[in-house]
């Protein structure tokens, strides 16, 4: 089990930018995939970004190509989001999560194994 504890969000105006983060713990090796969802109020578990276990391939939504950015650092066991030009429709709590059992980036939430406590991120002006 994967331990996971997301920070960084908060109160951004739309075109800014933020930086989550999601600190990892309870597990001696980084040999698991990991992503970035989020909920607004009313909808589903969205994903919005994965990266496999070395950081080497990434996976994002349609909604925040080209904007935001995810990666990883293994020797801190920590994943990161970059989200740039940011817009009220990105307005949520975002979570981390890790997947222990595939080999490649799901994009479905019931396929991770470990969640974090999320993050609230507003875009407003």
């Amino acid at each position: 089990q994967v331990q996971l504890v997301e920070s960084g969000g908060g109160l951004v105006q739309p075109g800014g930018s933020l930086r989550l983060s999601c600190a990892a713990s309870g597990r001696t090796n980084n040999n698991y995939n990991m992503a970035w969802f989020r909920q607004a109020p009313g909808r589903e578990r969205e994903f919005v970004a994965g990266i496999c276990c070395t950081g080497g391939r990434t996976r994002y939504a349609d909604s925040v190509k080209g904007r935001f950015t995810i990666s990883r650092d293994n020797a801190k066991s920590t994943l990161y989001l970059q989200m740039n030009s940011l817009k009220p429709e990105d307005t949520a709590v975002y979570y981390c999560a890790s997947a222990l059992r595939y080999l490649s980036i799901r994009t479905m939430a019931i396929d991770y194994d470990d969640w974090g406590q999320g993050t609230q991120v507003t875009v407003s002006s």
